[in-house]
């Protein structure tokens, strides 16, 4: 049985504060043909992030379902009303409103942000007893009854995502073992195919093992069966079919209204891709995303980030539409047209960079629609290996995301002199960490690889910077990084990006670039650093558990990088009270003892990661990530001191007749509500999807 205490860490607790994305302003700048198209876009986006529901737990569709109902049936408002002359107290009204918004905001009932389990802060009959208001809570029973346990269990197993029985994952099914995993991949590898779109279930029969690999798509096909020995792999399209199909709708309705040829070519591909599954159409829109170039409405579709796959090799589905901020723009603009430069001062030589830096589209862009388990600050994407190493990618900025993450913040942790400099300078610094790390850490590194006519592409005479030897290995033919790698691969790319942000945020031309000079500029390169590190040593632990480990890529990303910097003395955390910690950090050491110690770091980081060397960089990567003490024993403090994470309030789209209306929400949790309420004016077919698609795979999970 969960003690109290533990119990408490998995409660979404009613002070959960809730921010607005603010777009009315940018709206009222777009023509009436933009405004189309980025509605008809964003509605792919909305019904594509029902697909997360279903990528998250077993029960996070048919919970999204029951949520939706109780909700379209009365608004939060007058559901208030009536509880609260039912004799049910605020913070009772509050606890399943804060549930409901976490369900939506989350993708489900696990953190976007953590993978970590949450409940209500409700007792169950209590809830129950609350919910049976509802005006048509006799429809809503049956449901509920199904539900209710699943949603309040935190048995072993349950409290996170992760392979069976350590954690539960509906990306694979639960007789699914890592080196079933790793057997299917070098299958899939073998047959020049990708694992982003699929799932993976196996079934066993008189000692026959048969791998059901399932792509994403609308139509329902067998496209491969192959035997080996006493194992069978199967192929099939289908998978999410009636979403996959509504999503596909709504692409091909935003083109006629595209500004350009490449859009269209865009949007046509991705929507082939979800009709059949195939994920070759889906990186030939990706080809076409990358050539249109300053996109007035900037978008992105698909299963993409590998974050929640407990393999680290499929996409989750999400889909954003944004406008760009010119003005934030041509800062980043100013940033591509110096990369060249700027990544000559990277602790590796030439022969460790991509021989030509393809320059992004990078943009600033002001968020209308995201839709997945949670919002990013930066995006660099295609994440397929062969279109940035060779073709390119882009860059994106989130800009009303940043401000919108920093309302009501607290520090803890720090002096009061820090706390005032990070609250003072920790946009302008995060701006510059987030542009230097999708542009310069994302883009920056060279794949050593083993070509298919087998030819290498890098020459004979280079020199591993870390040996002096020749390169003692590289990837084959077929193998991505996240396929070497696994589930280190998140974790590990995004500790190098950070480090490449720190590591550079240190040279004046690049500050310059961002208008920041003189004794300004080295306020935020201090906030920068600070900031990184206090995340790292100072909240980082919130993301760790004992006999789980990191829950989350970044967070141990920047702990690992505080660890590193605390060894070398630029860094430390003392406790200087019972309850309390203390993160400081010698800006005086930071452009000396900082700048070798992170660049030492990064060079191995990068060299490890090039030549495909998973043992030595796992190696160093756990030395760093490891919790010993003292930091096992400061996680009580950590925790005690937790802040929740932003739940943002993202405004709706609607056609009149030929015009889009925008529709704004208030920044509170009825407001959050009311929004996902408006967000599917036709819910029932959606509803019939989610919970056909959630009963027909309960078996597997």
């Amino acid at each position: 049985m969960e003690s109290v205490v533990d119990k408490n860490q998995y409660i979404l607790h009613n002070e959960q504060p809730v921010v607005s994305l603010e777009f009315k302003s940018v709206f009222e700048g777009l023509t009436q043909k933009e405004k189309l198209y980025a509605h008809h876009i964003s509605r792919a986006s909305w019904i594509g992030g029902l697909i997360t529901l279903l990528q998250t737990s077993p029960e996070s569709g048919p919970a999204f379902v029951f949520l939706h109902k109780v909700f379209s049936a009365e608004n939060p408002e007058k559901f208030k009303t009536g509880a609260l002359a039912a004799g049910f107290t605020e913070d009772e009204i509050q606890a399943l409103f804060v549930y409901a918004c976490g369900i939506f905001c989350n993708a489900g009932n696990y953190k976007g942000f953590g993978d970590t389990k949450f409940i209500p802060n409700i007792e169950q009959n209590r809830l129950e007893e609350l919910l049976k208001l509802s005006p048509n809570w006799e429809k809503l029973e049956p449901l509920w009854k199904s539900l209710k346990d699943a949603l309040y269990d935190l048995s072993p197993g349950k409290t996170c995502l992760g392979y069976t029985p350590e954690g539960c994952t509906t990306y694979l099914s639960k007789n699914c073992t890592p080196e079933d995993n790793e057997a299917v991949q070098n299958w899939m590898k073998s047959e020049k195919m990708e694992c982003y779109n699929t799932r993976l279930f196996k079934t066993v029969e008189n000692d026959k093992i048969c791998y059901h690999i399932r792509l994403a798509g609308e139509v329902k096909n067998t496209l491969k069966t192959h035997t080996e020995g006493n194992v069978t792999y199967i192929v099939t399209s289908g998978d999410y079919s009636p979403l996959m199909g509504k999503v596909a709708d709504s692409l091909e309705a935003a083109v006629e209204h595209a500004a350009n040829e490449t859009q269209q070519n865009m949007l046509e591909s991705y929507a082939r891709s979800f009709r059949s599954g195939s994920l070759d159409d889906h990186k030939t829109g990706s080809r076409y995303w990358i050539q249109d170039k300053g996109p007035a409405i900037e978008t992105y579709i698909g299963f993409i980030e590998t974050y929640r796959d407990p393999a680290g090799v499929r996409g989750e589905f999400e889909g954003f539409v944004a406008a760009v901020n010119r003005e934030m723009s041509l800062k980043f603009a100013d940033l591509v047209a110096n990369a060249e430069k700027f990544l000559t001062l990277l602790p590796w030589g030439e022969g460790f960079e991509k021989d030509t830096f393809l320059k992004p589209d990078f943009t600033s862009l002001d968020v209308l629609t995201f839709a997945g388990s949670g919002i990013p600050a930066g995006i660099n994407i295609p994440n397929y290996d062969d279109i940035r190493q060779t073709e390119g990618f882009k860059n994106v900025s989130l800009g009303n995301v940043i401000p919108a993450s920093y309302q009501f913040a607290v520090t803890p942790f720090l002096s009061k002199e820090d706390a005032d400099l990070l609250q003072k300078w920790r946009v302008p610094a995060f701006e510059l960490q987030v542009g230097l790390h999708e542009l310069l850490g994302h883009g920056s590194g060279k794949l050593l690889m083993k070509k298919p006519d087998g030819t290498f592409n890098f020459p004979s005479t280079l020199v591993d910077p870390l040996t002096g030897k020749p390169p003692s290995s590289y990837y084959e033919s077929g193998d991505t990084y996240d396929t070497k790698f696994g589930p280190l691969s998140s974790s590990y790319e995004e500790c190098r990006a950070e480090a490449v942000g720190l590591y550079l945020s240190l040279d004046p031309n690049v500050r310059k670039i961002f208008g920041h000079e003189g004794e300004q500029a080295e306020e935020v390169t201090y906030v920068n650093w600070l900031s990184l590190i206090w995340a790292g040593a100072g909240r980082g632990l919130e993301l760790w558990e004992p006999g789980r480990g990191w829950l989350q890529a970044h967070a141990q990303a920047r702990f690992v990088i505080a660890k590193v910097l605390i060894e070398a003395g630029v860094a430390s955390v003392t406790q200087p009270k019972e309850n309390d910690l203390l993160v400081t950090v010698d800006r005086s050491a930071i452009n000396d003892t900082g700048k070798k110690a992170l660049g030492d770091f990064l060079l191995k980081l990068q060299v490890y990661k090039a030549t495909g060397d998973v043992e030595k960089a796992k190696a160093l990567y756990d030395h760093y990530a490891e919790v010993n003490e003292p930091w096992a024993s400061w996680r009580s403090i950590v925790l005690a001191n937790k802040q929740p994470r932003k739940m943002f309030v993202q405004a709706n789209t609607f056609l009149e007749g030929q015009e889009v209306r925008l529709k704004t929400y208030e920044s509170s949790v009825s407001g959050l509500l009311q929004s996902w309420v408006d967000r599917f004016p036709e819910p029932e077919p959606l509803y019939e999807a989610l919970l056909t698609l959630s009963e027909a795979d309960s078996s597997h999970f």
